[in-house]
């Protein structure tokens, strides 16, 4: 029998009755608003999985489109921030193994390198089960990038957000797989790449439903990985206190969450930012991908509301979230599998409201029941 929480979460929102944030004024926390680019004449219809990083020139999206996922003409896309202005996206990398095969490309990963490359890892397979890890670099950030190489063998690179550099130069990579049970564990590089180790999995295949994990720093120098769930309806928390060598038990963050993936950051300030969807899967929303939110915490166990980022008709999901040298803090996100939405933050003008019993100030949902 799956391992479950003692939490029953129940969401009551009436998804068509939901205005978009886009209609409303926007909160003074919200700097800018934009599309990474327009619809009309765009080379692909379906586009998910978008990722962001700064690098010496400017802004860097990734993102992977094509028909629809998991169709053979997904490729990963890249855009640029150029004098303030996102360029047409251009295809970087695809799934093509020669002449007459081809597979699908999956959820591209930017990482900077302090005075090294911009690494883009992603996935190349016939599905989650059956990807395999690749890498290619930019040293002009972005404009250009290498030959695409193959990870080693049980080696997949981060699976959807950014890895965290840390201080002993090592680069902790959050991974998962999605056959023989959902679970997590971690890879590390000390070298940018060229030599790995996998540590895990973490938890059981019958302990809860992780995957794609992503990763908090504290002030007193330990980590913490949340992590979506595919059945149980929370996000999921685990600890290392040894640069991510080991890692505690699996256990509830105290958040929804309906099987849709998250993405955190550590700000200047020692405090973390999670951006995910704070709600369940339920009759008439069946994906629960329907409003996207950001949250804080200090100590990675209280939790407090800070911005319903979007709400409304749709899907807003998948979300990467950056804070940049100015203070600023960057995300951008799938909008309903039709374009990728960027949304720029002033962390210091967030209001925070506490969430109580996992409930999000102001919205007509039930919160955490024993």
């Amino acid at each position: 029998m799956r391992m479950r929480s003692n939490f029953l979460w129940a969401f009551t929102v009436v998804c068509f009755a939901l205005p978009a944030v886009a209609d409303e004024p926007e909160h003074a926390s919200v700097v800018l608003r934009e599309f990474i680019y327009s619809h009309e004449g765009a080379p692909f219809p379906g586009v998910h999985a978008s990722t962001i990083a700064e690098t010496p020139g400017g802004l860097v999206t990734a993102f992977f489109g094509g028909t629809d996922e998991g169709e053979n003409d997904v490729g990963v896309w890249v855009s640029r921030q150029v004098d303030g202005k996102w360029t047409a996206p251009v295809e970087v990398a695809n799934g093509i193994q020669h002449k007459s095969l081809r597979y699908p490309c999956w959820n591209p990963v930017l990482f900077q390198h302090p005075g090294g490359p911009l690494q883009l890892y992603y996935k190349v397979g016939p599905n989650p089960p059956g990807w395999w890890g690749m890498l290619t670099e930019s040293t002009d950030n972005g404009a250009t990038w290498s030959w695409p190489r193959r990870l080693p063998e049980t080696i997949d690179g981060p699976v959807k957000n950014k890895p965290v550099l840390l201080a002993n130069g090592d680069l902790l990579c959050g991974c998962s797989i999605e056959y023989d049970g959902w679970r997590v564990h971690f890879e590390i590089t000390p070298d940018q790449g060229r030599t790995w180790e996998r540590i895990g999995p973490i938890n059981a295949k019958d302990e809860y439903t992780p995957i794609q994990p992503t990763i908090l720093r504290h002030r007193d120098g330990s980590l913490q990985a949340l992590s979506r769930t595919e059945m149980d309806g929370v996000v999921v928390s685990t600890r290392s206190t040894d640069n991510g060598r080991t890692w505690s038990k699996l256990e509830p963050a105290g958040l929804p969450n309906p099987n849709s993936g998250i993405d955190a950051v550590t700000l200047k300030d020692g405090r973390n930012l999670l951006i995910y969807n704070h709600t369940l899967r339920r009759i008439g929303n069946p994906r629960g991908r329907n409003m996207i939110n950001l949250a804080v915490t200090k100590d990675g166990v209280h939790w407090e509301a800070a911005l319903v980022v979007e709400v409304g008709q749709g899907e807003f999901s998948y979300p990467a979230i950056i804070q940049t040298a100015d203070g600023l803090v960057h995300t951008t996100y799938t909008w309903r599998r039709q374009l990728v939405r960027h949304v720029v933050i002033d962390p210091d003008k967030l209001e925070l409201q506490p969430i109580v019993d996992g409930k999000w100030p102001g919205y007509p949902q039930a919160g955490i029941k024993e």
